[in-house]
């Protein structure tokens, strides 16, 4: 009898940021934008906010120069099938999945990224810890949801993103439709964050991400998010814990660069059908 076993997959979330993730060491995989889309559709796919291929950098021509190719490289695609530099919930959760599968041992290990090689550190609880590298803020905009108009910093955490500070409440806010951006500042799409200061060091935020909406989680969205909130408090260092729709992660922002730390969770586990691939 035929097999009708597809490609293999692994579905999971970090703070309910979801993705499916393809296992292709050697980069065998013909992961075309429309096949990313048809994965990520809630309807016709699998349903995901992206496509994590877990494949060696050596094996990947596109990787970036300063990878070592025998590192596991996160080929991150979004849900609209583009290409994304960096995901932090997306390396939490390709990270679990690596020491799920043997492929790394528990502890630290690096990960290849579109952004750099990010050092990870696997915990006991099922949380995973993510040097983001540094967070720069390279300008200010602003724009507009809901009718209100909101100034923001422009934060570079490996992708774009615009923070804006404010303490509306962020429920009425409608993020069904991209937030409009400064082309100019944002030549490839920027992901807008709106955080609201809790008290403390807790702050509350929603993210419309660009290529995929709005979303339950942001990894280097919280980051950005910190970076905006410690600004508005007139520091640029610090720590804060970020409550998304998803969940809740710790941020630290220090001098030389930022850690993201918050679960990881590996839900679902199978093979693609062959003809569905095929067609997808």
């Amino acid at each position: 009898m035929r097999s009708t076993h597809g490609p293999e997959f692994v579905k999971g979330h970090g703070t309910q940021n979801d993705f499916v993730i393809l296992p292709d060491p050697e980069g065998r995989l013909e992961l075309t934008e429309r096949r990313v889309q048809a994965l990520c559709d809630r309807q016709r796919g699998l349903g995901a906010d992206g496509v994590l291929r877990v494949v060696r950098a050596g094996a990947l021509p596109d990787s970036p120069a300063d990878v070592p190719a025998d590192v596991w490289f996160m080929d991150y695609r979004n849900a609209d099938g583009s290409i994304a530099e960096m995901c932090g919930n997306g390396v939490r959760v390709f990270a679990r999945y690596l020491v799920d599968a043997g492929l790394a041992e528990p502890g630290d290990l690096l990960v290849g990224t579109r952004a750099g090689v990010r050092l990870v550190r696997t915990h006991d609880d099922g949380r995973v810890t993510v040097d983001m590298g540094s967070a720069k803020i390279f300008g200010e905009s602003t724009t507009t949801v809901s009718g209100r108009s909101f100034t923001g910093v422009a934060v570079d955490v490996g992708n774009p993103h615009l923070a804006c500070v404010s303490d509306i409440d962020l429920a009425v806010l409608d993020l069904a439709t991209a937030p409009p951006h400064d082309e100019h500042l944002f030549p490839h799409g920027v992901n807008v964050e709106f955080v609201r200061p809790l008290g403390g060091d807790e702050v509350q935020m929603r993210v419309h991400e660009r290529g995929v909406g709005e979303t339950r989680s942001c990894g280097t969205g919280t980051v950005a998010a910190t970076v905006a909130a410690l600004q508005a408090a007139g520091t640029d260092t610090g720590r804060r814990v970020v409550h998304i729709p998803g969940g809740t992660v710790e941020v630290e922002i220090t001098t030389s660069g930022s850690t993201l730390t918050g679960p990881a969770v590996l839900v679902a586990r199978g093979h693609l059908d062959r003809m569905w691939w095929q067609h997808a």
